[in-house]
C-alpha cells in the first residue's frame, strides 16, 4: 500500500513538472511570437482605400475611380440579412467566442493529419476576428507561425474593440472578386444595387465569396457558385435567421449578375467625367483620387448633356454623309459562325443606338445584316444572333461605291453593300418619327470632328461638354484640348475693346481694300472679306459686325492698336498673350471652345469675370467640404434664431469687372443683330433672344458659332483633327455648319424657358438712329431706323469722319465703284476723306 502511495505521488510530481514545463513552453512560445506582433491599435484609425465617386447635379452617378473598388459602410448601415449571411458562411459563433473558435481549430487539425503529405492546402478555421488580423496586419503566408500570430492578435483585438467594430472592419475590407472590396462595392458591382436592396439569394452569394471569389465566378463557374450560395442559404435556415419558405424560394432564383462598368455612368458624359478626373488628379494627386473616398458634385446637367451630344453628333454625321459613303469599315468571312468573328472586331461602345453589323446577303431592295453579339460577364460571346434589314431608304444618302452607278444616288442596295461588309446601322424611322420594326439605316463613323461647350454665363459652371464624336474612339477632348483658330468669332473681343474705349455702335469705318506692310521681308498683307472683291464702303460698327467685314475689323484694330486688343483678349481668357499682328484681330490665333464660351459668358453677364468650372463641391470621406467653386459671400444667410424680420440675405460678388456693363450690353445688342439679320440668321428659329457670332477660318478649315441667351452660353466648332478645308463657299461657313448645331441645341435647351430679353443696365440710353448710317433719326422718321444703345456722354454723331478713308486715299483713292454708295447713305468725296 505504501508503495502504491509513493508511486502515485511520483506520477503527480512528474505530471506537475510536465504541466509546468508545458505551461512554460507555451508561455515562451507566446512571448516569442508576441514580441514581433504588429501594432493592432492602428485599427482604431484605419482609413481604407475608398473609391472616389463623381456625381452630376441631379445626384446621378457620373463616374467612379479606384484601384480597389470600395465604399466604406458603417455597421449601423448594414442590413441584418447581410450580416447574418456572412456569419452563416464564415463564423456563426462570432458574437459568442473570444476571437478563436477552438472547435473549428480542432476540426482543422484533424483534417490536416488526414491530408498530411497530400499537398492539399490546410483548412484555416479562422474566425472573422482572425481574418481581420490577417487582412489588416499580417500576410497570406501559409504557416503555423502566421496562424499563431493571427490567433494572438485576434484575442488582443477582441479585448480592445467591440464585436460590431470588428465586423465593420471585416465587411469593408474583404475582397469579393471583380475588383470589389467590401460589401457595399460588391453589391454595386455584381447586382447594381445598394446593400439595402439585396435579396436573400444575392446576400448569400456575396457571403459565399470571401474564401474563393475566383472559383465562384458567376459565369465561368455558375454551377459551383450556385451550389455554394445555396449552402449559405441552408445555414441561414439552420440558424433560424430566415424561414424555410424564403429559403426554398431563394434556391430557385437564377444567379443573375450585372457587371457594373467602372467608366462614366451617365450617358454621353464620358468626356466630362474624364475632364473631372484630370482636374482632381492635378489638385490632389493620384493617391487622393483613387484611394481618398472623395465625393465630387459636378456641374453637369444630364438633360442638357444629352441634348448637346445629340445635336453635336447629328451635325457631324449630317456633314459627313453629305461627303458620300467611304465604304465598309472592313470585310469579314461570313462562313460558319459569323457572330464569333464579328465579336472580335472592336466596336464603339458609346454611340448607341448605332450597332455594328455584318452584311449577310444583299438584293436590290434590301440587305440582311447580323448584329454584333454581346459578351457575357466572363467574356464569352453570347449565343444569341440578331438580324435585321437595311432597306433602300436606309442607303439613299450613300452614293454608290462600285459599278456603273458609282458616285450617283443608289438605286439598289447591292450598289452600296456587299456580303461580308462590316458596317454600323441604327433603326430606320418613318416620316412620323417612329422606328420601323426590323428595318435599319446605314451609318458611317464621321471623319470630321468638333466640340461643344455649354456654360452658365453667370457662374462659369459648365453644364455640358462634347469633346468629339465618340470618347471610345478618341479620348482627346476637343472642347478643352484642341487649339483651333476661332476666325471671326473673335471679332466681338475687338469690338468690345473699341466700345469700351470711346467708340460707339454708330462709329463708321471704311469697308474697302487695304494693304498692310508686315515688315522684315514678310511682304504686304491684303486681307479680304469672305466675298472677296466686294466692299460696302463706310459702315457702322453694328453693320460691319453683322456682316462680318474683315477689312473693317482690320482698320478698327489698326485704329485702336493691337496691344489694347491683346489686353482685352487676355482679360477675357481667349489668349494668354496675343502677338501684335493685325491678322490676329481676325482670329488667326489658336484657342479652345472652352475659352471662347467663357469669354462670351462675360459678355452675357454684364462683364463679370467667370472662371470655368466642372466641379461645384468636393467633400472628403468624412463629408467635410474641401473645395467649393462659388466663393461669393452670403451676408445674413445664417439665421440661428429663425426668421425675425431681419433684412434679406445678400450675396456679395467680388469678382473682377473685366468689361463695363454698358459696353457688354452694347456688344450684346450688336451680336443680336448678327442673329436677326447677319451671318447667323438660322438662329432666329429658336424664337428666343439670342446673341452670337459665326466664325470661318482661312480655307474654311474650321467653322464656329459662339453665342448666348440671357441664361446659357454655348460654343461649337467643326473641323478635321488634321485640318483641311471643309468645303467651298457658303456651304463651309460657320453660319452653315456650326450655327445650325447651336440652333438645334438651343431649341431643346430653351424649349420650356420664357423669351426673356437681355437686361438693359442702368445708364444706357436707347436712341433711334438710321440703321444704315448710325446717324440720329429725324423727328417722326421710323422707316429704316433702329434703337441703338449709347453710354452717358455719347450720342449718334451729326458730323464725323470715316475711319480708314485716309489709308484708302494714300493708295490713290477708292475705286470708282466704291466712291459712291447710295444704298449705304454715305457719299465720299474722292481724295479728301470727308463726307458728303
Amino acid at each position: 500500500m505504501r508503495l502504491l502511495v509513493r508511486f502515485m505521488g511520483f506520477l503527480f510530481a512528474a505530471g506537475t513538472v510536465v504541466f509546468l514545463v508545458g505551461v512554460g513552453a507555451v508561455a515562451g512560445l507566446i512571448w516569442h511570437f508576441s514580441k514581433d506582433l504588429p501594432d493592432y491599435s492602428q485599427l482604431q484609425d484605419y482609413e481604407p482605400p475608398v473609391m472616389t465617386r463623381v456625381h452630376a447635379v441631379d445626384g446621378s452617378l457620373l463616374g467612379e475611380y479606384a484601384k480597389e473598388r470600395r465604399l466604406y459602410l458603417p455597421i449601423q448601415a448594414v442590413p441584418k440579412l447581410v450580416i447574418n449571411a456572412f456569419l452563416a458562411a464564415e463564423d456563426k459563433n462570432f458574437y459568442e467566442h473570444g476571437g478563436i473558435d477552438y472547435t473549428g481549430m480542432a476540426r482543422a487539425g484533424v483534417l490536416y493529419l488526414q491530408n498530411f503529405g497530400s499537398n492539399r492546402r490546410p483548412q484555416g478555421a479562422s474566425t472573422i476576428t482572425q481574418q481581420v488580423a490577417k487582412n489588416f496586419l499580417l500576410t497570406n503566408e501559409v504557416s503555423f507561425s502566421r496562424k499563431i500570430k493571427e490567433a494572438l492578435l485576434a484575442m488582443r483585438i477582441e479585448k480592445t474593440y467591440s464585436k460590431d467594430k470588428i465586423l465593420e472592419l471585416y465587411l469593408n475590407e474583404i475582397y469579393l472578386g471583380l475588383g470589389a472590396y467590401g460589401i457595399a462595392a460588391a453589391s454595386l458591382v455584381y447586382f447594381d444595387k445598394s446593400v439595402n436592396e439585396l435579396t436573400v439569394a444575392e446576400a448569400s452569394y456575396l457571403a459565399a465569396l470571401p474564401k474563393m471569389p475566383a472559383t465562384l465566378h458567376p459565369v465561368r463557374n455558375r454551377d459551383r457558385a450556385i451550389e455554394r450560395r445555396n449552402y449559405v442559404i441552408d445555414r441561414l435556415v439552420e440558424n433560424g435567421w430566415i424561414k424555410q419558405a424564403d429559403a426554398d424560394k431563394s434556391r430557385k432564383e437564377p444567379l443573375a449578375v450585372t457587371n457594373r462598368s467602372n467608366a462614366a455612368h451617365t450617358f454621353a458624359g464620358e468626356y466630362f467625367a474624364e475632364e473631372v478626373r484630370r482636374d482632381i488628379f492635378e489638385r490632389y494627386g493620384e493617391k487622393k483620387l483613387y484611394e481618398g473616398g472623395l465625393s465630387v458634385r459636378t456641374t453637369l446637367d444630364p438633360k442638357i448633356q444629352v441634348m448637346a451630344r445629340k445635336t453635336m453628333v447629328s451635325g457631324l454625321v449630317n456633314y459627313d454623309e453629305q461627303q458620300g459613303y467611304r465604304g465598309a469599315m472592313s470585310k469579314l468571312d461570313i462562313s460558319g459562325d459569323w457572330g464569333v468573328k464579328l465579336a472580335e472586331i472592336k466596336s464603339l461602345s458609346d454611340i448607341s443606338p448605332w450597332r455594328m453589323a455584318v452584311v449577310l446577303e444583299t438584293s436590290d431592295q434590301s440587305a440582311r445584316i447580323g448584329f454584333q453579339p454581346s459578351r457575357e460577364l466572363g467574356g464569352a460571346v453570347s449565343k444569341q444572333r440578331e438580324t435585321g434589314l437595311v432597306t433602300l431608304d436606309g442607303v439613299r444618302w450613300a452614293r454608290a461605291v462600285q459599278g456603273n452607278a458609282k458616285g450617283k444616288t443608289p438605286t439598289s442596295v447591292a450598289q452600296v453593300l456587299a456580303p461580308g461588309d462590316v458596317i454600323y446601322a441604327d433603326p430606320l424611322y418613318s416620316k412620323e418619327g417612329q422606328p420601323v420594326e426590323g428595318q435599319y439605316r446605314l451609318r458611317q463613323i464621321p471623319e470630321v470632328s468638333g466640340a461643344m461647350a455649354v456654360m452658365d454665363p453667370w457662374t462659369g459652371r459648365v453644364l455640358a461638354m462634347v469633346g468629339g464624336f465618340s470618347f471610345d474612339q478618341s479620348q482627346f477632348n476637343r472642347a478643352t484640348q484642341a487649339y483651333r483658330q476661332p476666325g471671326s468669332s473673335f471679332k466681338p473681343i475687338v469690338y468690345s475693346a473699341a466700345l469700351d474705349n470711346g467708340y460707339t455702335p454708330s462709329t463708321v469705318v471704311l469697308d474697302a481694300p487695304i494693304e498692310i506692310d508686315q515688315g522684315q521681308g514678310a511682304g504686304v498683307w491684303r486681307p479680304e472679306n469672305f466675298d472677296a472683291g466686294k466692299y460696302n464702303g463706310p459702315m457702322t460698327l453694328r453693320n460691319a459686325l453683322r456682316l462680318s467685314r474683315n477689312t473693317v475689323t482690320v482698320r478698327l484694330a489698326q485704329d485702336i492698336g493691337m496691344p489694347l486688343i491683346g489686353e482685352y483678349a487676355r482679360r477675357f481668357g481667349v489668349y494668354d498673350e496675343l502677338p501684335n499682328y493685325l491678322s490676329y484681330s481676325l482670329g488667326a490665333g489658336e484657342t479652345t471652345a472652352m475659352r471662347m464660351v467663357t469669354a462670351y459668358s462675360m459678355l452675357a453677364n454684364g462683364g463679370r469675370r467667370v472662371k470655368p468650372t466642372l466641379i461645384d463641391r468636393i467633400q472628403d470621406r468624412y463629408g467635410h467640404t474641401i473645395y467649393k467653386h462659388d466663393q461669393r459671400e452670403c451676408r445674413g444667410c445664417d439665421a440661428p434664431g429663425g426668421w425675425k424680420n431681419q433684412p434679406e440675405p445678400q450675396l456679395i460678388d467680388r469678382r473682377e469687372q473685366v468689361l463695363d456693363s454698358m459696353t457688354a450690353y452694347q456688344i450684346t445688342e450688336l451680336l443680336e443683330g448678327v442673329v436677326q439679320a447677319g451671318t447667323a440668321t438660322v438662329l432666329k428659329e429658336v424664337g428666343k433672344p439670342i446673341a452670337g457670332k459665326t466664325g470661318t477660318t482661312n480655307e474654311a478649315k474650321d467653322a464656329w458659332f459662339v453665342g448666348y441667351s440671357p441664361d446659357i452660353a454655348v460654343a461649337v466648332y467643326m473641323g478635321y483633327d488634321k485640318p483641311r478645308p471643309l468645303g467651298r463657299g457658303n456651304a463651309a461657313t460657320g453660319g452653315h455648319l456650326a450655327a445650325p448645331i447651336v440652333r438645334d441645341f438651343l431649341k431643346l435647351a430653351l424649349a420650356d424657358k420664357p423669351a426673356v430679353p437681355f437686361k438693359v443696365p442702368a445708364g444706357i440710353k436707347l436712341v433711334r438712329v438710321v440703321a444704315k448710317t448710325g446717324m440720329r433719326a429725324g423727328p417722326g422718321e421710323t422707316g429704316g431706323t433702329i434703337l441703338e444703345a449709347f453710354k452717358p456722354g455719347t450720342a449718334p454723331p451729326d458730323n464725323y469722319a470715316v475711319i480708314g478713308v485716309a489709308d484708302a486715299d494714300a493708295r490713290g483713292g477708292m475705286p470708282a465703284s466704291q466712291q459712291q454708295q447710295p444704298d449705304s447713305g454715305f457719299l465720299i468725296r474722292p481724295g479728301t476723306g470727308g463726307l458728303w
